[in-house]
């Protein structure tokens, strides 16, 4: 009987600790490798797209996606872009380049995200000096967001602060320990930051 009061104990224990655990901020760091808004969204219109193709640079372009969604490729004429993927909208070129160029190697690149200014922000909310919202740009950290927002208020609870982070319908949540990074030069949780990330700092128990 002692046995098996035992295990039905170890096996509450461990529930709790997986319920405790996904409910709070995550310990581990998020993905090293984040998707940019250019790989994660699709193409929209005022979207600057960068067609090339490997060695003919005379029918490689930089546009932006006309109102009517289209882009103007050389020997190809229009191409809808809007609403596709970058490599849905090579495919379409290369396949229509074969006609005139023999075995063509297109890819699209987007260089400027218009349509999705919006999606393309880190936000910084909570015990900063002035709540933002900001571009993202390539290499940013939590630390150049929370710069930007000011620092921290002499009411915060730095270390208690946490990176919000939209993965697929769930939000991921991971710890960051904001004090030790302003403070202490711990760059431990300094994680890079993503397109549409929250950072959250809260305010410390009075």
């Amino acid at each position: 009987m002692r046995i098996v009061f035992a295990l039905w104990a170890v096996c509450v224990s461990l529930l709790l600790a997986a319920c405790a655990s996904s409910s709070g901020a995550l310990s581990t760091a998020p993905p090293a490798n984040v998707p940019t808004t250019a790989s994660a969204y699709r193409i929209g219109v005022d979207d600057v797209v960068q067609v090339s193709v490997w060695r003919s640079p005379e029918l490689s372009i930089t546009a932006p996606v006309r109102p009517d969604g289209n882009i103007t490729v050389p020997l190809v004429g229009d191409v809808t872009a809007a609403g596709r993927m970058p490599d849905e909208v090579a495919k379409e070129v290369q396949s229509k380049l074969a006609t005139y160029v023999r075995e063509p190697q297109v890819t699209v690149i987007l260089t400027e995200l218009r349509s999705h200014e919006y999606l393309s922000r880190v936000r910084v909310t909570g015990a900063v000096r002035t709540p933002v919202s900001i571009p993202y740009r390539q290499g940013m950290t939590v630390l150049d967001a929370v710069l930007a927002a000011g620092g921290v208020t002499e009411f915060a609870a730095p270390d208690r602060s946490g990176l919000y982070r939209r993965n697929g319908q769930e939000t991921q949540s991971y710890a960051v320990k904001l004090d030790r990074i302003l403070n202490s030069g711990d760059l431990a949780t300094n994680y890079p930051v993503a397109p549409g990330d929250v950072i959250t700092v809260p305010e410390r128990a009075l």
